[in-house]
């Protein structure tokens, strides 16, 4: 379901109606006669669907976490808010950019239309910039030649649905100025090559048993997820078109099964 488009549509009927009645119905009615139903209700929800339209649009959006590709960033169940103007003022609906503010930067927490169907969002972590090299190799990152640096941190343990409980290694990874936390699971490989497809500019990548290494074609960005067994990212499905971007994810408003998460900042 397209709730943009859905929102724009009841915002157009809605405004039309009191802009109709503002300059002719009125006029043409009695003062001692009600407004008819039709008129009474979108001219009452005009305001507030203005309001929730423009925040949407062009502030903040909500989203929930459907699944564990970001642990332990982000848990399954989290509610979180989107930055929509961090990276520039988007045209609702059709998503294209006629203000540019700033550019996504290594370690961002991205929420974008995924692009093999854009009517998806998906939310992984900017990891590659337009020209950069990036390797992946024996789950090791390498970003233009340089190893990206991993602290262990310890165990963690999570439930994913239909296998139990994965015991996985957490490591700090610092991609930018701020480090943040990543899930490698060393019994899994860090390639699943059957889940590769065919997408734009794959002639970029190079896959290998050990990993792969891709060129990252300019106005797109390389994802993973934190979670980097169990993510499905920018080494299955390719790299991430600058007019897919939704905004930027900086916090968790909201977790109906662990309130000590509310209020926390994303990095």
């Amino acid at each position: 379901m397209n709730f943009p488009l859905i929102l724009f549509i009841l915002l157009v009927i809605t405004g039309c109606i009191w802009l109709l009645d503002s300059l002719l119905w009125k006029k043409k009615r009695s003062a001692a006669e009600n407004e008819p139903w039709w008129i009474e209700y979108p001219k009452s929800f005009f305001p507030i669907i203005l309001i929730v339209f423009t925040l949407r649009s062009f502030v903040m959006e909500p989203f929930k976490i459907p699944s564990g590709s970001m642990i332990p960033t982000l848990l399954i169940g989290d509610f979180i808010l989107v930055n929509k103007y961090t990276y520039g003022i988007r045209l609702p609906v059709i998503n294209k950019k006629i203000i540019d503010i700033n550019e996504p930067k290594r370690g961002d927490v991205l929420v974008f239309r995924y692009p093999e169907d854009p009517s998806v969002d998906y939310i992984k972590r900017v990891v590659g910039l337009p020209g950069d090299t990036i390797t992946y190799h024996n789950k090791r990152l390498i970003i233009n030649g340089e190893t990206i640096q991993t602290d262990y941190e310890g165990d963690y343990k999570y439930v994913e649905a239909g296998f139990g409980y994965i015991y996985a290694d957490r490591f700090s990874e610092y991609l930018a100025e701020e480090s943040h936390s990543i899930l490698v699971n060393q019994d899994v490989k860090g390639i699943q090559f059957s889940n590769v497809r065919q997408f734009e500019f794959r002639e970029n990548c190079k896959y290998r048993r050990t990993g792969f290494t891709c060129e990252v074609p300019p106005g797109s960005y390389f994802t993973l997820g934190d979670n980097r067994d169990s993510s499905s990212d920018s080494r299955y499905w390719g790299f991430v078109p600058e007019q897919n971007i939704v905004g930027k994810a900086f916090m968790i408003w909201w977790n109906f099964g662990d309130f000590s998460r509310i209020g926390l900042a994303i990095k």
